[in-house]
């Protein structure tokens, strides 16, 4: 088993000096931009409770538990991992206290298991994105990128969860054993879908395995960026610099931003 990648995956800099060395122009991608990132990059939900669903007493409880975790979530993003209780749970879920002991029996389960929930979302958006991409690698990778930056799993809420288990994992275990689960997963999709693109397209002088972990890097750090700089970081540029650094490894398969024919 690979060792978990360190915190943070990549220097600030070095995203830095790939956003200063990126034009940031117009493109519209497969899918079509204004698809992509229609819905905004911060969510006025995050700084205030949301309503509580009108769920009745007989709620499934894959439903209740869904709920709950949904609520830990924004606990975690307003308050850290420290000032999230059981009880500020509750609150945020409009449910009692009760009900979250019958479901995950301590706070530590319930942060366990929103962050096995993370993961297993992420790994599961990953899979779904790129299925068919066994014959077409490149269209993989992009649909890959696409996902990175989907609002449903890259948004303010989840970034900060995110950020505050993998700060967390160097003292927990259990967190530790997720997160690397979930990041070799992804880093064997990746270096997969560089080598095959790779054989593909002839890259004889293109270290896949390289690429695929720069690419995992400048994701990861473009998600920070997205937590820490909102006001200067947009899910829209991220996007384009990650493509712009496919288009640099890859040119014959994708096209820098701006520079892609007009249909």
């Amino acid at each position: 088993m690979e060792a978990p990648r360190p915190f943070p995956l990549n220097s600030h800099s070095f995203i830095e000096m790939r956003a200063e060395a990126v034009s940031i122009a117009p493109w519209v991608p497969r899918g079509g931009v204004n698809e992509l990132f229609a819905l905004p990059d911060s969510s006025p939900q995050s700084r205030r409770r949301r309503p509580a669903r009108k769920q009745g007493r007989t709620a499934a409880p894959e439903e209740r538990r869904a709920q709950l975790i949904e609520a830990t979530i924004r606990c975690v993003a307003g308050r850290g991992l420290a000032e999230t209780t059981i009880a500020t749970v509750a609150k945020e879920a409009g449910l009692s206290q009760g009900i979250i002991n019958l479901h995950f029996q301590s706070k530590e389960r319930l942060l366990t298991e929103t962050l096995r929930f993370l993961a297993d979302e992420y790994r599961t958006a990953s899979a779904n994105a790129t299925a068919n991409s066994q014959d077409d690698p490149a269209a993989g990778l992009q649909a890959l990128v696409d996902m990175c930056f989907q609002r449903s799993i890259c948004n303010r809420d989840k970034l900060a969860v995110w950020f505050a288990f993998w700060g967390e994992r160097r003292f927990r275990p259990t967190y530790r054993r997720i997160c690397a689960a979930r990041d070799n997963a992804h880093d064997e999709l990746v270096r997969t879908l560089c080598t095959n693109l790779c054989k593909l397209g002839k890259y004889s002088d293109v270290e896949p395995v390289l690429i695929a972990d720069g690419l995992s890097a400048l994701t990861d750090g473009l998600w920070l960026d997205l937590l820490v700089r909102p006001e200067s970081m947009k899910r829209e540029q991220a996007w384009r610099i990650s493509m712009a650094y496919l288009a640099d490894t890859f040119p014959r398969h994708f096209q820098q931003p701006g520079l892609q024919a007009r249909e």
